[in-house]
């Protein structure tokens, strides 16, 4: 190389490996926060429908209050994958969201129906979600686990990042594990109390600020 040219070669060097560093730290594009009003569905099991709460002190309640969004309350108590997949059509027919914050698989695991099972059911669920041009996103429950409960130490199960992978959506992986880790937050061995439902709540604000949903 003529060394008049190294300095510019040099330079050109140098800002490609900034404008990659930049790309990697920005990470991908936020999505675009939704207004005040807009159509949320909660679609879970008791986790989601306030299993020994009121329901204004349920995590879905707590979080419209928190974004002024019309959060509709699609927890329905000892659900399975399967259950909410059969319901999620009607409920979109009557309230058509534009976000779906997806909580299931606990049932699954407890009954101990098959992993696949529970995967497949999850993905059909993701997928009729943006087949009605809706968004997701994917809350991990912890699998169940008396010795990690004992140590407060409850993690979610292994395949829901799997999942939010094969679908593209974004996974809130810790929020419920960490809530039922703490024995303070909970109101029996597999529900949070009306404290945990407020942490619960203020877990799930952030992951969707983080991803752009919330403001």
């Amino acid at each position: 190389m003529n060394a008049a040219h190294r300095p510019g070669a040099m330079r050109h060097f140098i800002f490609l490996i900034v404008a990659i560093a930049l790309v990697a730290a920005c990470g991908k594009a936020k999505e675009e926060a939704l207004p005040p009003g807009s159509q949320v569905l909660a679609l879970g099991d008791s986790l989601t429908a306030g299993n020994g709460v009121t329901p204004d002190e349920a995590w879905p309640s707590l979080l419209a209050k928190r974004t002024g969004w019309h959060v509709i309350n699609g927890g329905v108590s000892g659900d399975t994958s399967a259950d909410a997949l059969q319901r999620l059509p009607a409920l979109f027919d009557e309230h058509k969201p534009v976000l779906v914050l997806v909580t299931l698989g606990g049932n699954d695991m407890l009954r101990r129906l098959p992993r696949e099972e529970t995967v497949a059911n999850l993905e059909k669920i993701l997928a009729q979600i943006k087949a009605h041009g809706a968004k997701a996103v994917l809350l991990a429950t912890p699998k169940p686990s008396a010795a990690a409960a004992a140590f407060r130490s409850l993690s979610a199960a292994d395949f829901y990042q799997e999942v939010a992978d094969a679908q593209h959506v974004p996974l809130i992986e810790d929020a419920v594990a960490d809530v039922l880790s703490d024995p303070q937050m909970k109101g029996d061995s597999l529900h949070p109390n009306a404290a945990g439902h407020k942490i619960l709540s203020e877990k799930i604000f952030d992951a969707l600020k983080s991803v752009g949903y919330a403001r």
